[in-house]
């Protein structure tokens, strides 16, 4: 039972074998300026190969979190069932002077404000054993805890805390992970399941939920603004003027109407018109052009209207 993986840096191929591989985190970033020459490459072979990708974060503790998380963040193009992880550690040159009470201070600021900037993906912490032992002292490691105790069994770490991956091994110059899940679906579903719920698709309206009603005076120039209409899939302006619907209907006798565009930033066309709109139960329906910018429909009427925009496309 179980699954394996491994992690790459520069020092790695930029193609890894992945065989009998179910994942792979990928170093992207150290401090504020380093970054690995091959992480795309990594990346995209072990995508192509099958594999759930993680990309992790080398600190410098001296720094500030934000900062260095942001710097990080930015490098990827996110897609959901990635994996984040802070690389938690210190023994090289940049952190050999930073108190380990900072480095403690480090870990939780950078985690908090990088789950609160990508909710929808798990963001989690490796650390080796005495950094988990003896620097750690709140046991906070984010959605999960990758853990590495070089030299044990796979699986077996050696702590009680609850863990997610085990680095249990460095051979031929590749870490190499393990996983105790059931398969490489079983993890990915895992890591999709942090995509929040996406919100419902618009109902496909009908002319009548959109109605949007407004008077016409008798005999005066009216003058109605009109938006962009969009469409159900952009219903803010996707597609400027169309589709969109202005009906008007006789209101107390029939009516003779002449109708007008203004092209926005521009001057009104012809008039058209007039044409009879009878209280019978004829209504006159103007479809906007799509050819150009219309930000204004002037109406005169012979007799009271009552209007309506449709805004959006209807079923």
């Amino acid at each position: 039972m179980g699954i394996y993986g491994q992690d790459w840096a520069s020092y790695q191929s930029s193609t890894p074998d992945t065989s009998g591989l179910s994942f792979a985190f990928v170093k992207i970033t150290e401090g504020l300026g380093y970054l690995n020459p091959k992480w795309v490459s990594q990346r995209d072979h072990a995508k192509a190969n099958g594999l759930v990708w993680g990309a992790y974060h080398y600190p410098h503790m001296a720094n500030d979190p934000r900062a260095e998380a942001d710097y990080f963040l930015r490098q990827v193009a996110w897609r959901p069932g990635d994996i984040i992880v802070l690389d938690w550690e210190g023994y090289d040159d940049a952190n050999a002077n930073v108190p380990r009470s900072r480095q403690l201070v480090y870990r939780d600021a950078w985690l908090a404000y990088v789950k609160a900037e990508m909710p929808d993906y798990p963001v989690g912490m490796y650390c080796n054993l005495d950094y988990w032992l003896n620097v750690d002292r709140t046991s906070t490691c984010g959605d999960f805890l990758w853990i590495a105790t070089a030299g044990r069994t796979a699986g077996r770490p050696g702590i009680q805390d609850p863990w997610l991956f085990h680095q249990y091994s460095e051979a031929g110059g590749v870490d190499r992970d393990y996983c105790p899940l059931g398969s490489t679906a079983e993890l990915r579903d895992w890591s999709l399941s942090f995509q929040r719920t996406p919100p419902t698709p618009p109902a496909r309206y009908t002319e009548e939920d959109m109605y949007s009603y407004f008077d016409v005076p008798a005999n005066a120039d009216f003058d109605l603004p009109v938006e962009p209409a969009g469409t159900l899939a952009a219903p803010a302006g996707g597609a400027r003027n169309g589709p969109i619907w202005l009906v008007l209907s006789a209101q107390g006798r029939d009516a003779q109407v002449t109708t007008a565009f203004h092209v926005e930033g521009g001057a009104w066309g012809r008039p058209a018109g007039p044409v009879p709109v009878t209280l019978t139960g004829d209504k006159l329906v103007l479809h906007l052009p799509t050819d150009r910018l219309v930000d204004k429909v002037r109406i005169r009427s012979t007799a009271p209207l009552t209007g309506y925009l449709v805004g959006r496309q209807v079923a």
